[in-house]
């Protein structure tokens, strides 16, 4: 009746005082705008299969809103909406025969793009038989900018992918592990013939390739393990892997990057 009768006469009429009825209008508001944040909060973290913690899901919803991070963590924590990413390690085997310095010497910073390149293999055992992915991946924004998935982890595999590589600058450095697939005599030269600059980590020190360790962990933990998806086709398993980097390159923010994605870094920046 507030179109009709004043809203004082109105209180009047039923004996409440005004300020308890604008107490419980405020409150009403505010109950109705949490609800509506809460279910912004929920959407970004389905949305994203709950790889993100409440940091990243702050960052994403603080483009369009304000919002707090506590908020955010709490609504998480209240609806167990958490990041559900478990890290996977795994042991290296293999022994070097041939290695280059250690250039990079663990400066995973790059002015840009193309300056400094890092490179490894990683296991795919969620298949029928085991698979191999060989990525490259671009120090600047981390973008993974070549890969192969293939079924035997030999000096071939590393070549088909190291030759997707873009035209590169004068004085760019390619690191990598000690993988005797990387002291080849095939890779190696190959790698003059571009004119990169080969750096390799120290014997036993995963940490000198950090960048692309965490890519890979990165990609098991968010797919794979996060799915459940221990034993499933050899398809599926390659055509997650590619679907993963396309999100990672396009989609997956950074803070690093200031919460931009590879490519919309390198897209402002550049």
């Amino acid at each position: 009746m507030k179109g009709q009768v004043p809203i004082y006469q109105i209180c009047l009429h039923l004996d409440i005082p005004r300020s308890t009825y604008y107490r419980w209008k405020h409150h009403k508001q505010r109950a109705t705008l949490k609800k509506w944040m809460e279910q912004q909060v929920g959407e970004q973290c389905h949305k994203h299969k709950f790889r993100y913690g409440y940091r990243k899901i702050t960052a994403l919803l603080n483009r369009t809103m304000k919002i707090n991070h506590k908020f955010v963590q709490r609504t998480m924590q209240k609806y167990g909406w958490q990041c559900r990413v478990k890290r996977k390690k795994r042991q290296r085997t293999g022994q070097p025969y041939q290695v280059a310095g250690n250039v990079l010497n663990r400066e995973f910073r790059a002015d840009r793009p193309l300056q400094k390149l890092v490179t490894d293999i990683t296991y795919l055992p969620f298949g029928p038989k085991q698979l191999y992915l060989s990525s490259i991946q671009d120090l600047f924004n981390g973008e993974i900018i070549a890969y192969s998935i293939g079924d035997c982890q030999n000096v071939a595999f590393v070549l088909d992918t190291l030759s997707q590589l873009p035209s590169l600058p004068e004085g760019c450095t390619l690191h990598s592990d000690q993988g005797s697939v990387y002291t080849s005599y095939a890779y190696q030269q190959k790698i003059k013939e571009r004119g990169i600059t080969m750096s390799m980590s120290r014997k036993g020190t995963p940490a000198d390739n950090a960048s692309i360790e965490s890519f890979h962990s990165s990609l098991k933990s968010e797919t794979f393990y996060l799915d459940e998806l221990t034993y499933t086709t050899t398809t599926i398993v390659e055509q997650t892997v590619k679907n993963y980097i396309t999100y990672y390159n396009n989609a997956r923010i950074q803070t690093k990057l200031n919460n931009q994605s590879p490519v919309q870094y390198r897209q402002l920046v550049v």
